[in-house]
């Protein structure tokens, strides 16, 4: 029998990204495994709202999204382990400027350029970022034959929050839709 442990968020591992955002004239980057899909055009980054980098999303009302890849997993680690309200982190990354204007890490094996279409706010501790994709910027080796991305050549680096480790994609167990057997 399964064990009810009460109201545990438990729906890991998440990719995780490093957020980016102008901070007047140079960026700010923050770590961030609360990304999810809430539809085909829309993403949702979820921030607590003690990060420095929100003020500076809803005054920009954009930011990007930087998939992790392991080679900059030690810079990425470190984003999120320092304030940029103490600490200037506009040069952990060489960066970009998306189309749009949002900085995206050169680095950074896949960057999505994002405006905020809303904030839902959840209680007094989260700010809900539902951000509409304007632009998808992918290293030419993270695509397949067909031009689609490939997340196995990719390997983008999940994070298991009850544990807070960092972990490495697997196996391809088979193709969507493929198991097919009646029950």
């Amino acid at each position: 029998m399964k064990k009810n442990l009460g109201s545990v968020l438990a729906l890991y591992p998440m990719p995780l990204t490093v957020i980016g955002a102008m901070d007047g004239d140079k960026p700010t980057w923050t770590l961030v495994a609360h990304v999810g899909v809430i539809g085909h055009d829309r993403l949702l980054v979820s921030l607590s709202r003690a990060h420095y980098i929100n003020e500076k999303i809803k005054t920009t009302g954009k930011l990007s999204i930087n998939m992790v890849g392991e080679e900059m997993l030690p810079q990425a680690d470190y984003v999120g382990s320092v304030t940029g309200a103490k600490v200037n982190k506009s040069n952990v990354f060489d960066y970009e400027l998306s189309e749009n204007g949002t900085p995206i890490i050169k680095a950074a094996p896949l960057s999505i350029e994002c405006e905020v279409v809303d904030n839902y706010e959840a209680g007094n501790n989260f700010d809900n970022f539902i951000v509409k994709f304007t632009g998808t910027y992918v290293e030419e080796e993270n695509l397949d034959e067909k031009g689609k991305i490939s997340y196995r050549a990719m390997k983008p680096v999940l994070f298991e929050f009850p544990t807070y480790e960092y972990l490495k994609t697997g196996d391809v167990l088979g193709k969507c839709l493929s198991f097919k057997e009646e029950h």
